[in-house]
């Protein structure tokens, strides 16, 4: 038993002598690699690759229609999933105290109208009186002419109420702002409504036949794409079936928690076939950056801490520092200190290290 373990320690110091000799030989000492391998050139140019996005189909416009006044529900003309264009009456509203409250509101009017007539009859007759020298004092002409000033601003005040109460009964007719369909309804009729209550909507209303495709984008994709460049999406509501879409609107602004960018795209809905909040596959292409260089995918290595290629330099192995961008067909695109036409070893051996000979 001793005698194997004294050998086993002979062999592991032979080992480390060894081991001490080859990490203090110098880099020109180095015995040249005599693996083959390839070599190709560092190229100029990014590389377009295609990648697939989570997106969601939205109604391009949607409004939840809330009271304005307080009132009795006395019709509803629609439901779920009635049709409706811009300015259809949706519902009617009841408020007796709306109209009494007008009606009251336009006596007033009339009353003020016609006390601030009588004080301009008063003071037109003063100043026509006045012509004659000593007939008329300035200080009764000064208290008429203000009496109908004053008059003449309360019948304007009484007016604009009087306007307003009208205006507050318009909002007892409910109608639709724009074309779409009513995808909720909260009411019936009878119910007493409170224009206070903000729980829940009366009606909620959607435009179906142009939709908004939503899509969260990679800042670094999100760069290369402009307005009216191409996507394609499918849906699982639709499968085997592929549709386009052209980028409309960029939010420019990257959100900091995923670094992505929010873009829309117009979608053709008047088929009826697709509905908002339903998931899509979106196909995006990448043009590829023109600032990045191209080389084979197998030449970059991918450690724990770091990432990088071999190239050669005077017939050594020279390890430099990249960060990859897209990536397809074997191509991958590298950022770093490398030059086009710098050659590139394809399949760097795993014991490859920085200045190692490298034998033609």
């Amino acid at each position: 038993m001793k005698y194997y373990l004294l050998s086993f320690a002979s062999i592991s110091l032979f080992i480390a002598c060894s081991s001490n000799l080859a990490a203090n030989r110098k880099p020109d000492e180095r015995k040249p690699i005599s693996a083959s391998y390839q070599i190709a050139a560092i190229e100029k140019e990014g590389v377009p690759s295609e990648i697939r996005l989570p997106g969601q189909l939205a109604a391009f416009e949607e409004v939840s229609i809330y009271p304005k006044v307080n009132g009795y529900i006395k019709t509803i003309l629609v439901d779920i999933g009635s049709r409706v264009s811009k300015g259809q009456l949706l519902m009617e509203l009841e408020a007796p105290e709306l109209q009494q409250a007008s009606l009251e509101a336009r006596e007033r009017y009339a009353r003020s109208l016609a006390g601030f007539s009588i004080d301009k009859e008063h003071f037109e007759r003063l100043m026509e009186a006045s012509r004659t020298p000593g007939s008329i004092s300035p200080l009764d002409l000064s208290t008429a002419r203000s009496k109908m000033e004053a008059d003449s601003a309360l019948c304007n005040a009484e007016k604009s109420n009087w306007q307003m109460q009208q205006t507050m009964q318009t909002y007892l007719r409910v109608t639709a702002p724009f074309d779409g369909v009513i995808t909720e309804r909260n009411v019936h009729p009878g119910a007493l409504i409170s224009a206070a209550d903000k729980s829940k909507p009366m009606l909620e209303l959607k435009q179906v036949r142009h939709l908004r495709l939503q899509v969260d984008i990679p800042e670094n994709i999100a760069v290369e794409l402009n307005k009216m460049d191409s996507v394609s999406f499918s849906s699982s509501a639709l499968p085997g079936k592929e549709m386009k879409a052209v980028i409309k609107r960029k939010s420019m602004d990257v959100n900091t928690q995923y670094r992505s960018e929010r873009m829309e795209m117009d979608v053709n809905n008047s088929a009826g076939q697709l509905s908002p909040g339903m998931y899509a596959d979106v196909r995006v292409l990448s043009k590829g950056n023109p600032n990045a260089f191209m080389v084979p995918k197998s030449a970059v290595i991918t450690s724990t801490e770091r990432q990088y290629i071999i190239t050669i330099k005077n017939n050594k192995a020279c390890e430099t520092d990249v960060t990859t961008g897209n990536q397809a067909n074997g191509k991958i695109e590298i950022y770093g200190n490398v030059h086009a036409g710098d050659p590139v070893i394809v399949n760097p051996a795993d014991d490859m290290r920085n200045g190692d000979l490298v034998s033609e």
